[in-house]
This record gives C-alpha cells, sequence and structure tokens, in this order.
C-alpha cells in the first residue's frame, strides 16, 4: 500500500511540474479563447514518446473534429507518398503523363513540383472566378486546366492550393481510385484516424480546396499522423511510409526557385534560409547541413501541427478562429504557430 502511495505521489509531482511548465502556453491559449477568438481549442505534445502536455478549452475533447485549412497538406503529400512507395507514381511524373488536357507550361510541371508551391500555377482561382470548392478532383482540374501559368515550373516558389488538386489528381489516374479512397486505405485506416476525410469538401470560407484546405480531423487523429512521421514512417509496429518517403517529405524541394521574402517562416521564426518547403509541409528551420529540424503544416484559422526533431517533440493544436476573431484581425495563423518555440522553452 505504501509503494502504491509513493508512486501516485511522484505521478502527481511530475503532473504538477509539467503543469508549471507548460502553464504559460495553458494561459495564452485559455486568453484565446476567453477573448472569443477561438469558440475552442484542444492541444497535446507529446516528447519522448511521453505526453508532456494535453488540455482542451470550451468544451472541446480529442474527438473534436474541425477543417484545419492548410493544415491537411501535409496529410495530403503522405496519401501520394504511400503510392510513389508502392511505385504507383513517381515524384518526377510530369502533369501531361496524366492530363494531356493541361495547357502550357503548366503540364511539364513535375508532382514534386506541384506538392511545393514551385509549379509555376496560379495560387488560387482569379478574381471573379468560382471559388474552388469542387467537390471532385476531376471537377477541380477541369477548371484548372485552361487557366495561364503564372511562370515556368521550378523558377518560383508560390504558396497556393491549385496545384494541389492537379497532384491528386494525377494519384487518382495513376491508381484508379478517388481521392477520398486512397486516403482512408493508405493513410487514415493503418493510422486509425477514424474522424478523418477530405471528402465532402467544406463550403466554409477558407477550407478549401480539396488537398490544400479541405481535410477535416481531430487531435486524436492527427496526432496519430505525426507519431507516424515522426518515427520515420512506422506506427504500432506498422511501416505506413518508408523512411525515404519521409526524408523526401522533409527535403528541401524549393531548390532554385526564387523565394519573395518575408514568406511564413520567416514571419513565424524569423528565420531568412530559402530552403522553407518540402512536400506539403513547411521547412521551418534547419541545421547547418540543410537538415529541417523543425517541420510544420499550419492552417491559417489556428490549426498547427509540428514535429521538432531537435529535442524529439511533436504536437498539436487544433482550433478554428471565430467571427470575431476575423474582425479584430487576430492572426491564427501565426498565433498558433508559436506552439513549437514555446514548447521549446517550456522544456528548457
Amino acid at each position: 500500500m505504501k509503494t502504491f502511495i509513493f508512486i501516485v505521489s511522484v505521478l502527481l509531482v511530475t503532473a504538477c511540474k509539467n503543469e508549471s511548465r507548460f502553464a504559460p502556453i495553458d494561459k495564452e491559449i485559455q486568453s484565446w479563447v476567453d477573448s472569443g477568438y477561438y469558440a475552442g481549442a484542444a492541444v497535446k505534445v507529446i516528447k519522448n514518446d511521453k505526453p508532456v502536455f494535453e488540455e482542451f478549452y470550451g468544451g472541446f475533447s480529442d474527438t473534436t473534429a474541425l477543417h484545419v485549412a492548410s493544415a491537411g497538406k501535409w496529410v495530403a503529400a503522405s496519401v501520394i507518398a504511400a503510392l510513389v512507395d508502392k511505385g504507383t507514381i513517381s515524384w518526377d511524373d510530369k502533369v501531361s503523363k496524366y492530363i494531356p488536357e493541361i495547357i502550357d507550361g503548366k503540364k511539364e510541371a513535375t508532382l514534386r513540383q506541384l506538392l511545393s508551391h514551385t509549379a509555376g500555377y496560379p495560387d488560387y482561382q482569379p478574381d471573379g472566378s468560382r471559388r474552388d470548392d469542387y467537390q471532385t478532383l476531376a471537377e477541380a482540374v477541369s477548371h484548372i486546366t485552361s487557366l495561364p501559368a503564372d511562370t515556368l515550373a521550378g523558377t518560383k516558389f508560390k504558396y497556393g492550393g491549385l496545384a494541389m488538386q492537379v497532384a491528386g489528381r494525377m494519384a487518382e489516374i495513376a491508381s484508379g481510385k478517388d481521392w477520398e479512397t486512397l486516403f482512408q486505405e493508405n493513410i487514415a485506416q493503418p493510422l486509425n484516424m477514424k474522424h478523418s476525410y477530405f471528402v465532402p469538401v467544406s463550403l466554409e470560407p477558407g477550407f478549401n480546396p480539396m488537398l490544400g484546405g479541405g481535410f477535416k480531423t481531430c487531435l486524436a487523429d492527427y496526432m496519430n499522423f505525426l507519431n507516424m512521421m515522426a518515427h520515420n514512417g512506422t506506427f504500432d509496429g506498422k511501416q505506413v511510409l518508408t523512411p525515404r518517403a519521409v526524408e523526401e517529405i522533409e527535403s528541401d524541394q524549393v531548390k532554385e526557385a526564387k523565394v519573395t521574402q518575408p514568406e511564413y517562416v520567416l514571419k513565424s521564426k524569423g528565420n531568412t534560409h530559402n530552403a522553407i518547403y518540402g512536400l506539403g509541409v513547411w521547412r521551418e528551420e534547419v541545421d547547418k547541413n540543410g537538415t529541417a529540424t523543425l517541420v510544420s503544416s499550419p492552417g491559417w484559422a489556428g490549426s498547427y501541427p509540428f514535429i521538432d526533431r531537435k529535442n524529439n517533440t511533436y504536437g498539436f493544436i487544433i482550433a478554428k478562429i471565430s467571427e470575431k476573431g476575423l474582425k479584430e484581425k487576430f492572426s491564427a495563423f501565426l498565433n498558433s504557430a508559436k506552439l513549437s518555440f514555446e514548447v521549446r522553452k517550456a522544456l528548457e
């Protein structure tokens, strides 16, 4: 009995210690909810495979599902990486191989350029055009084919969503399966992501197109995805992606393309390097060898997943900015993204 009481006491002391370290983060997130910028939020941080911080706000739970905007880009890239692992498609396949009706230089773009925002495509639909909230990739791409290219493929980094739609359609044609089936079979089911999907696309402003902004998920599901990525493609003893696929996703895919600063990495973390993007994921921080030590996939509305390979930590905050937050110009995109560096400070 004494041994049991001692163990419980140790656990309580440890919990209190963790709570104290993370109190500033907890207080800040609570202030966003109290201010009405978020209706609620959920956050969890794992270090060395053990939870060190987990909190829920505004009645959220670990299965409260939201559309997470660009936080889905990382997941979308992993779906295609699974097909590359199987030999179904190649990162260097050109658009013209699968969608010959694409016009001008856009047909010369490769799959990796489409997923790294260096394909020369327009970022979003031109003003006056229908919003890109199509329910299928076939329909979306049919509206992209005639849009003129902005630049030659590989020459400029331009963050957006349309090119990712084309990448997804290439994956559908190569595999003979629709995008949602590809996601469920290759990522969702192996990772037990029971509350996550890309289809149907949300009709809410800001949560489309499908690959770039239509993903809906919850804290528990996305943490399983981060677990897999943090362990180089392995989850619960299963190899979901190869280590090579994870490395490719996190590698510099911008290469020689021009980056017009300030981009997100500079705005968020103050880092000035131009090797800022991989495949569906931001390379927030790199070491002297150019290897990414901090990667993330922030959503404009407040969801922010990250992996910090410098201290073996990963985490996620899921939230969605309210009308009040938008009206008062609260930057959910940049404020939630402070989580990774604030976690570092808490762990020091």
